[in-house]
């Protein structure tokens, strides 16, 4: 099926032209014609299969063909989007700006980290799209920024995430803000469609389409993926052996600890290499500049922990390494899903050490198949003295670190501070976002 069967708008079809957009991805052929159609859906669908294009065009699509309901104000969106860390917000944020550039629709976009005051003002030049982290939202309902109670679209992204980072309590505090279930239309995406995942849709949505996209194989079928068994110590020199001999173009290492994601950036960048760490501890706009980086090939490696394992939208990602595997099987298929997007091919390869070893069972019955074993050759472990002992990864330097009077993340993914000092608790019980 191609976008131009769909109908659309004919300021939306430009936008999906001018992004080379022809074919509906097996995702958005099951969703978009019961989703255009008005039908709430609940969906199941790994990283990199066009979920995001296909609830954005849906947004879109209703809000240039149906007027606003009577007394909506400018400030008070039509369509909502929650999302549960503030790099998938961007993530959205900056695919929305692409499908609206000949619309007249207004997007605004809240997270933690930023500038507290600049985004509750920008609600005065009214918001059409309002896209955001749960505490950020909740934090600007409170202060009566915006209303929800004529809103006509609902999408929930990640849902299983919101599980996992404890903020269903502040989800479920914003779904009881909004018009009932059969006064709106609700779309939730998750990459998992478990019990708790279900029971959230059942309860806040009108009837919604169970879909799943992708039977069989759970990871991308371009991806070549490889594990060695190492030890703890001999991780780093097979790590850049593998940068020099593997032709790694743009590459994303994730680790299971922040003190091993620095230690690693660190001993990176002294041989030689390109790399910037995504930590809690790096500044908000420096996490963006990186990523910024990181996308325009100025960085040719990206360490992380799990924060980036979901949400990050990066075009031509040519390997995924697994320097920690790790301890939750859901998230090697989310790691590994940063490479071979709509359709591209890219490699995954894992170290399995003597502490992480023994989640790979779990792994392996999680995607239905062992991964193959490569053997560790003597010469992989041979890579002479550091080429640029003085140099250090972006995100590593004092002026890039978040100072402690607010700015400073709790650690938490996808939080922050508001650049002011924190007001108290969320609903949840846990700091805000």
């Amino acid at each position: 099926m191609h976008f131009n069967d769909l109908n659309l708008p004919a300021p939306l079809q430009q936008a999906i032209d001018d992004l080379g957009f022809t074919t509906l991805t097996d995702v958005q052929q099951i969703a978009l014609p019961m989703t255009l159609a008005g039908k709430d859906i609940a969906g199941q669908g790994r990283t990199g299969t066009g979920k995001t294009a296909a609830f954005l065009i849906t947004i879109i699509n209703r809000l240039l063909s149906t007027p606003p309901r009577e007394g909506r104000k400018a400030n008070s969106p039509r369509a909502l989007i929650i999302a549960p860390t503030r790099e998938l917000v961007i993530q959205i944020s900056d695919d929305a700006k692409k499908l609206v550039k000949h619309t007249d629709l207004k997007l605004h976009t809240v997270y933690g980290g930023v500038d507290y005051e600049k985004q509750l003002n920008a609600f005065e030049s009214g918001v059409d799209i309002l896209i955001g982290t749960p505490g950020r939202l909740i934090d600007y309902l409170k202060k009566r920024a915006y209303s929800l109670s004529l809103t006509e679209m609902l999408v929930i992204d990640e849902a299983d995430r919101m599980f996992d980072l404890g903020f269903i309590k502040d989800l479920r505090f914003m779904l009881h803000r909004l018009p009932k279930y059969n006064e709106r239309q609700s779309l939730m995406f998750s990459a998992t469609l478990s019990h708790r995942v279900l029971e959230l849709a059942y309860e806040h949505m009108n009837s919604p389409e169970k879909i799943r996209a992708e039977e069989g194989d759970i990871t991308a079928s371009g991806i070549v993926e490889s594990m060695y068994h190492t030890g703890m110590d001999e991780k780093l020199p097979i790590l850049i052996h593998l940068l020099r001999q593997g032709k790694v173009e743009r590459g994303v290492i994730f680790v299971n600890e922040k003190r091993t994601g620095e230690r690693v950036a660190r001993t990176l960048a002294r041989y030689g290499f390109a790399v910037g760490i995504l930590s809690g501890d790096v500044r908000q706009q420096k996490r963006m500049r990186i990523l910024e980086d990181f996308t325009a090939a100025k960085l040719q490696l990206l360490v992380a922990t799990d924060v980036a394992s979901r949400g990050l939208h990066i075009d031509g990602v040519t390997h995924v390494f697994n320097y920690d595997l790790p301890e939750e099987a859901e998230n090697y298929v989310h790691r590994i899903g940063r490479t071979a997007r709509a359709g591209a091919t890219g490699v995954a390869i894992s170290f399995s050490c003597e502490r992480f070893c023994f989640g790979l069972p779990d792994i392996e019955a999680y995607i239905s198949r062992s991964i193959p074993i490569i053997p560790v050759e003597q010469e992989m472990l041979e890579v002479g003295k550091p080429t640029n002992p003085e140099a250090t990864a972006e995100g590593m330097k004092k002026e890039d670190r978040a100072d402690p009077d607010g700015n400073a993340r709790s650690g938490k993914p996808g939080g922050g501070g508001r650049g002011r000092p924190a007001r108290g608790h969320k609903p949840g019980g846990r700091p805000r976002r």
